[in-house]
C-alpha cells in the first residue's frame, strides 16, 4: 500500500518552492489583519507572507518540531489551500466582501495553492512515518483483535485538557479557548468526508453517505451539527462566524483537521481515512460526554451543550457502522492488503491526539502563567545586560495601533519594552500591558502576538534559546 507521498521529482523544493509559497500568500485577503478578530469574513486569514521568505520548507521536521513556526504557517496555508475547494457565505451575506470572495476562489489562487500542497503536506504529516510503524502480517482476525483492542475512553480520571481548564486560573477563559479550537472542524463538518463519497465504489459508498446524512442533519439546516455548534459558542458568549478566530488557532488544531482534508483530498490513501474514520466516530463517543460534564462544570446551566449530547448519541451508531457496513466490506471486497493501511490511520490521528492535548494544555498554562514570565523579564534582562549570557536581539520601532498577528518562536525569546506601550496577547481573552522597562518571557513555540497601543513603542526581541539558563 501506499505511504505518506515523499519528494517526487514533479513536486517543488528550494527556492523554487519557497518563491510560490510567497506568491500564493501575497493574495490581499491573506495579509495581516488590523484587528484581533476576523468580522463575518470567511475568505480572510492572516498568512503574515512578509515572514514566509525566511523559512525552509524541505527539512521534515521530527514530532519534537512539529509546533515551531513554520510547521504553523505550513498549517494556515494548508487549511486555506483545502478550503477552496468548499463555499463559504459570510452570514451577513456577500455585499461589500465580492472582490475577497472571487479573490479566494479565483483559478489563480486556487492553482497556485495546489501547486504547493503536495510539498506543505510532505512537510506537514512526513513525521508520521517515523511514529507509525504497520508492517508484518495482517489478516481479517488480527484485525478484529486490533480493534477490539483499543482504548475508547471511559474513565473517570480527568484528562490533560480537562485537567488544563478546570484547573485554569481562569476556566471560562480556558474552555472558550478550547472551543475555538474546534471552529475549523465544527463550523463545516464533514466536509472532508465528502471528498470521499464521490466517484463509484459500491454498497460501501452509500454506507459512508449515511454517516455525511447524520452529520448533516438529514438536511434539516436547524440539526446540522454544524448549527448546533454555533449555538454553543454563542451560548458560551463566543461568535460563530468562520474563522473570526482564526488568530488563536493553534498549530495543532489545524494539524489535526487538515489531516482529514489530506487523507481526502490525496485518494491513495483512502484507506486511512477508513481507519481514521473509525477511530474518530467511535472515540468521540466518550469524548463528547466528557465534553458536556465539561462546560456545565464551568458554565453551568447557560451553556448549550447539544451538539456534545448529539454526537454520544448518534456516534455509537457510526462506530458501528465504519467496522461492520465499511471498514469489514472493504476488506472482503479488496483483501487483507489494505489493512496496513486502515490501521495506519488509526495509528496516525492517535499520535495527533497526543500533540493536540499536550499542545493545548500547555498554551492554558503559558496563558494562566502570563504574571509569572512577566516577573522572569528581570533576572533574565540583568543576566543579557551584564553579559552572563549573550543572544542575537532584534530592535524595534513601531506606531500606534501596529498588529504583530499571532506567531510562536522556534526558542524562548525575551521581550523588552524601552519606550512606549504594548499590548502583549497570549490566547484568547490573556493580555499584558507592557510599558518601558516592563517585559515578559516568551515560551518556544507558544502562540502569541501584540498590539502597539502608544504613539510609538521601541522595544527588543531577545532570542535566548532557554530562559533557564539565564537563571543559573
Amino acid at each position: 500500500m501506499s505511504q505518506v507521498p515523499k519528494h517526487v521529482p514533479f513536486e517543488l523544493s528550494g527556492s523554487e518552492l519557497r518563491d510560490a509559497v510567497v506568491q500564493y500568500a501575497t493574495n490581499p485577503i491573506y495579509l495581516d489583519n488590523e484587528d484581533w478578530e476576523n468580522h463575518d469574513n470567511p475568505y480572510r486569514r492572516q498568512l503574515r507572507p512578509q515572514v514566509l521568505p525566511h523559512l525552509d520548507y524541505d527539512k521534515v521536521p521530527g514530532r519534537e518540531n512539529v509546533l515551531d513556526y513554520t510547521s504553523l504557517a505550513v498549517q494556515r496555508l494548508l487549511t486555506s489551500i483545502y478550503e477552496a475547494d468548499l463555499v463559504f457565505f459570510p452570514k451577513s451575506g456577500l455585499e461589500g466582501k465580492e472582490e475577497d470572495f472571487k479573490a479566494f476562489y479565483s483559478p489563480a489562487n486556487r492553482a497556485l495553492g495546489e501547486r504547493i500542497r503536495p510539498a506543505l503536506e510532505r512537510y506537514a504529516f512526513g513525521f508520521l512515518d517515523d511514529e507509525v510503524e504497520t508492517s508484518g502480517k495482517w489478516t481479517r482476525a488480527s484485525l478484529d483483535t486490533y480493534l477490539d483492542s483499543l482504548d475508547m475512553g471511559g474513565g473517570e480520571e480527568q484528562t490533560s485538557v480537562e485537567a488544563a481548564i478546570t484547573g485554569s486560573s481562569d476556566p471560562e477563559r480556558a474552555a472558550r479557548m478550547w472551543l475555538v479550537q474546534f471552529a475549523p472542524d465544527f463550523l463545516s463538518e464533514a466536509s472532508p468526508m465528502m471528498r470521499n463519497v464521490l466517484g463509484y465504489y459500491g454498497q460501501t459508498q452509500s454506507e459512508w453517505f449515511k454517516v455525511v446524512i447524520d452529520e448533516y442533519g438529514y438536511g434539516v439546516h436547524e440539526t446540522k451539527h454544524s448549527t448546533l455548534f454555533e449555538r454553543t459558542l454563542e451560548s458560551v458568549g463566543l461568535k460563530s462566524d468562520l474563522h473570526r478566530y482564526w488568530m488563536y488557532y493553534l498549530n495543532s488544531s489545524l494539524l489535526l483537521n487538515n489531516y482529514f482534508h489530506y487523507l481526502g483530498k490525496n485518494h491513495e490513501l483512502f484507506f486511512r481515512y477508513v481507519g481514521a474514520l473509525y477511530y474518530t466516530e467511535s472515540s468521540l463517543v466518550d469524548f463528547c460526554r466528557r465534553a458536556d460534564r465539561l462546560l456545565h462544570e464551568v458554565f453551568g446551566e447557560s451553556v448549550d451543550t447539544t451538539y456534545f449530547t448529539e454526537h454520544v448519541h448518534i456516534d455509537q451508531h457510526h462506530g458501528r457502522m465504519a467496522r461492520e457496513k465499511i471498514i469489514a466490506p472493504l476488506v472482503e471486497a479488496h483483501g487483507e492488503g489494505i489493512i496496513p493501511e486502515i490501521v495506519r490511520g488509526i495509528e496516525e490521528y492517535r499520535v495527533l491526539i497526543e500533540v493536540g492535548d499536550a499542545d493545548f494544555s500547555a498554551q492554558i498554562a503559558w496563558m494562566d502563567g502570563q504574571q509569572e514570565f512577566q516577573k522572569l523579564h528581570g533576572p533574565v534582562y540583568g543576566a543579557l545586560k551584564e553579559g552572563r549570557v549573550e543572544a542575537p536581539v532584534a530592535r524595534l520601532v513601531e506606531p500606534r495601533g501596529e498588529l504583530s498577528n499571532t506567531h510562536c518562536h522556534e526558542g524562548d525569546e525575551l521581550c523588552h519594552i524601552v519606550s512606549g506601550v504594548m499590548r502583549f496577547e497570549s490566547g484568547l481573552g490573556s493580555s499584558l500591558y507592557l510599558r518601558a522597562g516592563d517585559g515578559v518571557v516568551i515560551q518556544r513555540n507558544r502562540l502569541h502576538g501584540a498590539n502597539i497601543e502608544s504613539d510609538e513603542c521601541v522595544y527588543e526581541i531577545h532570542s535566548v534559546g532557554d530562559y533557564r539558563k539565564c537563571l543559573s
